[in-house]
């Protein structure tokens, strides 16, 4: 009878090492998953920032490219009217002679 009781006694102590053992494996699980989540939201918000930069950046670039493109067509209109005008004046003068 004391061996049975000695042998209950034991599997009741290796059984409650057990259980501590999985609840402590469980907490540093659960640990490790929480750090991972916000390690991946901190990485993701960074990723969010730095594409609202680039987009930024190139919303501002294409905003340059136009502005650059007007006023290149501005001078060339310019450019056009005075060759017309001097082209105008030209036949004017061969008119006078």
């Amino acid at each position: 009878m004391k061996k049975i009781v000695a042998a209950l006694a034991s599997t009741l102590v290796v059984t409650s090492v057990f259980a501590q053992t999985a609840a402590t494996t469980d907490n540093a699980q659960a640990k490790a998953n929480t750090e991972t989540s916000k390690a991946q939201a901190k990485a993701d918000q960074k990723k969010h920032d730095a594409q609202v930069k680039a987009d930024k950046k190139k919303q501002d670039s294409a905003k340059d490219a136009n502005v650059a493109q007007a006023k290149a067509d501005k001078k060339k209109v310019e450019a056009q009217n005075d060759a017309n005008e001097k082209a105008a004046d030209a036949k004017v003068d061969a008119a006078k002679k």
